[in-house]
């Protein structure tokens, strides 16, 4: 039993609350405040569903506002911002999927001395929930763990692109940024490139989303054979092309399936 004060308290609890800070705690229940059925909400809705006053929920949106944690729409409300929409992607990523991945990524990342990602979808874009560096002077910083990538860009999110014909739907349906001069972002050339990937079983990313930076990604599913993340091996663009690339593809589509197969796939998508 935890020891009691000299009033009958519990001392851990009263430990417990002596180094909660109220600051971080109102600006949780604000973001608590936010679900499925109340993704955007007013300055007064906010105050009301947290008893906070107007001047203190204020200074905590600016915030939360500034760190990325929440964002403001047109209209002057707010919703929640990617920053902590990839947090949660981090979360809820299937924990098996990367134990089951990680001897792949670090299979290729030490074979070919580039980096090895792993991949899943989300709302916004494809979410980065692990990768590996190999010993290749050009380590991608910016694209780490919880990173969100647009899925027109860059090789794994293009992967799921085309094998998720509900996503491929959605996304098209908005304009479509160019990141450098190599993107393609008219909707049907990317349409013919898509259907290229899913026939071919791979994607090849050259320079579309960052210069100088070329990869290689392949599908994952899972046992319904359903796409569940996809694996790219990515690094400077001049590695991933001439004699090599075969090498690198065959090694990529290999390690997806071997992946697949861990998930229980029914797909061979080696080839």
């Amino acid at each position: 039993m935890p020891p009691k004060d000299h009033d009958g308290h519990d001392d851990a609890k009263t430990e417990d609350a002596k180094n909660m800070v109220n600051s971080v705690v109102r600006a949780g229940q604000l973001l608590d405040a936010f679900d499925s059925g109340k993704p955007v909400l007013g300055l007064t809705e906010l105050c009301a569903a947290t008893g906070l006053n107007k001047t203190t929920t204020h200074r905590l949106l600016n915030t939360l506002v500034r760190m990325g944690w929440l964002t403001r729409t047109p209209d002057g409300d707010y919703k929640i911002g990617m920053k902590l929409f990839s947090l949660g992607s981090v979360a809820l990523a299937d924990f098996n999927l990367r134990d089951e991945a990680r001897p792949s990524l670090l299979s290729l990342a030490e074979r070919f001395g580039d980096t090895a990602y792993l991949m899943i979808p989300g709302d916004g874009g494809a979410v980065v929930i692990d990768r590996y560096e190999g010993s290749s002077p050009l380590s991608v910083k910016h694209i780490g763990i919880g990173t969100v990538l647009p899925y027109h860009a860059a090789a794994g999110p293009m992967t799921m692109l085309a094998y998720v014909p509900e996503l491929r739907e959605r996304w098209l349906a908005e304009p479509l940024k160019a990141f450098t001069r190599h993107t393609v972002h008219d909707r049907a050339d990317l349409e013919s490139q898509l259907d290229r990937i899913r026939d071919e079983g791979y994607t090849i990313s050259d320079e579309d989303y960052l210069n100088g930076v070329g990869a290689v990604a392949a599908p994952v599913f899972d046992r319904t054979g359903k796409l569940e993340a996809t694996i790219s091996l990515g690094g400077p663009a001049g590695d991933f092309r001439g004699s090599q690339l075969v090498s690198i593809i065959s090694a990529v589509r290999d390690a997806a399936a071997t992946i697949s197969a861990r998930l229980g796939s029914p797909l061979d998508e080696a080839g």
